[in-house]
């Protein structure tokens, strides 16, 4: 396995801990602030949102650039943007230093995973990619259960300086171990932009902002879940959402083996799984061994679908995946704010804690059959399919360079 991979997945892991560890420090930086926590919620809010900014401006921005330079740049950001959150003395500049950060996410998840695939040969790229994800999901692991108590005991400052040391090691790590890419045939914007024009390319995102979104509808409401109708202490959901993120974990590593061997095989699999593992949730939710079954699944199912995903865009964006990738990112969090949304409409209706998980079974369900109307679709056409990761990782290996 290349090092390289690991210094990418040492910035995806800063990235997301980033996202996420703020959600356990909310009390204390509404706090310190003097503000409500609704106010300081925006500033999960306001990430989300530069998220979906950055992933296409951002990278449309620097297509025409060597990928390796870009990548660094993009750290150098998310350092500067930690270390405002670390400093910040009022409402506002902490506001700029999580927008800052932010503008980084999806570009350098979307170049990345380019950048990931082609350090391998093209047998391997589906795992490239999920080895990159794999900081993602040590994010959610272990990242914000130590980065809350860090910010707990030290002040919630001390872990957005631990976050801006991450960043650093990131990208030192970026500049020693991940080889030189140039250019090549997929630096031209006119060409990256081209590739929407793909109907599958289209579809790809809308597989990706149903599916991702169906489980994160369903995540973002499990708190209560979990202690409304399942019966667990509030001191439980910790440990139970360690169980998930561990979830998380398995769910990548295996789902980008198994996108190795066959993409659309793997996420009609996935897909269908994660659609049955939310309806069983949301009929056993009552039964705490069900649920902390359900939980892991609905995790690992969840993710698995990550690396198929990307790999999907990338291969029918062809020649020009750089810019298709980091709109699939923006994607993902345009289907977590879709999802959430839903679920919260649900719940205001009246519907209980397990609407959510209802929501998320019907958005899965949209997204398998989404995908097998895509798949239909493919096998008409003579220019591109992705029966295997064999021709997914043919389209994609004409961005290397």
């Amino acid at each position: 396995m290349p090092l390289g991979l690991i210094a990418l997945a040492i910035g995806g892991f800063g990235i997301g801990l980033t996202e996420f560890v703020i959600l356990g420090l909310l009390p204390e930086v509404a706090a310190d602030f003097g503000v409500t926590e609704a106010a300081a919620g925006w500033f999960i809010t306001g990430y989300a949102l530069a998220v979906a900014v950055g992933a296409l401006a951002l990278t449309a921005a620097v297509t025409r650039l060597p990928r390796k330079q870009v990548l660094m740049g993009l750290l150098v950001l998310f350092i500067v943007g930690n270390l405002l959150s670390a400093i910040a003395d009022t409402y506002s500049l902490m506001m700029v230093g999580r927008v800052v950060a932010a503008l980084c996410h999806g570009a350098f998840f979307g170049i990345g995973a380019v950048v990931a695939g082609n350090m391998v040969s093209p047998n391997k790229k589906a795992g490239a990619i999920a080895i990159m994800f794999t900081g993602l999901t040590l994010a959610n692991v272990l990242g914000v259960p130590l980065g809350t108590l860090l910010g707990q005991s030290l002040g919630w400052r001390s872990t957005f300086w631990a976050i801006t040391a991450i960043g650093v090691v990131a990208l030192v790590g970026i500049a020693t171990l991940v080889p030189a890419q140039g250019r090549g045939e997929a630096t031209s914007l006119r060409s990256e932009i081209a590739a929407f024009r793909s109907t599958q390319v289209l579809l790809s995102l809308s597989i990706t902002i149903r599916g991702y979104g169906g489980m994160f509808g369903a995540f973002t409401y499990i708190a209560y879940t979990l202690t409304s109708v399942s019966g667990f202490a509030a001191s439980s959901v910790p440990w139970l959402l360690v169980l998930f993120g561990a979830g998380l974990f398995v769910g990548n590593a295996l789902g980008g083996r198994a996108a190795n061997v066959s993409v659309p095989r793997t996420l009609v699999v996935v897909l269908a799984a994660l659609t049955l593992v939310m309806v069983f949730f949301a009929l056993t939710a009552a039964s705490q061994l069900a649920t902390i079954a359900s939980l892991v699944l609905m995790g690992g199912f969840g993710f698995a679908t990550v690396p198929g995903l990307q790999m999907r865009i990338m291969a029918y964006a062809g020649a020009a995946p750089t810019l298709a990738s980091g709109a699939n990112i923006a994607a993902f969090n345009v289907g977590n704010a879709v999802g959430a949304w839903l679920g919260g409409v649900a719940i205001a209706a009246g519907l209980g804690f397990t609407a959510p998980l209802w929501v998320g079974a019907a958005l899965a369900a949209g997204a398998l059959a989404v995908l097998v109307l895509a798949e239909l679709l493919a096998g008409r056409q003579s220019s591109v399919s992705i029966p295997s990761s064999r021709s997914a990782t043919a389209a994609c290996s004409t961005a290397n360079g």
